[in-house]
């Protein structure tokens, strides 16, 4: 803390704007307590009730989540197919020299 600001969790932050919304603390008692601007905490919720709507969202899957999920289907797949080939070429081998041609 060089510069006096204090870094707030976002655990910090929402357990600051819930004593202000649910229990009445004034901001000016929670700013003051917590050595914090006035502006800073409208700031925060202002992005509380921006951002709120995400918590009653269903949960979607990250894109990078579903493409990293997808390569490694395909990666299987791909694998699969190339062990199967490789014992068809060996069949194919062991057949040739039964034979004599190789």
């Amino acid at each position: 803390m060089e510069n006096g600001r204090r870094k707030f969790s976002a655990q910090e932050k929402v357990g600051i704007l819930k004593q202000h919304l649910l229990e009445k603390m004034p901001v000016s008692e929670l700013c003051e307590q917590n050595r914090l601007q006035p502006t800073v905490f409208y700031r925060w919720q202002q992005e509380f009730f921006e951002n709120g709507a995400v918590a009653f969202e269903r949960q979607r899957e990250h894109p990078d989540a579903r493409l990293t999920r997808r390569v490694s289907e395909l990666e299987g797949k791909l694998t699969r197919k190339n062990d199967v080939l490789a014992e068809l070429m060996e069949e194919h081998v062991a057949l040739k020299k039964s034979l004599g041609e190789i």
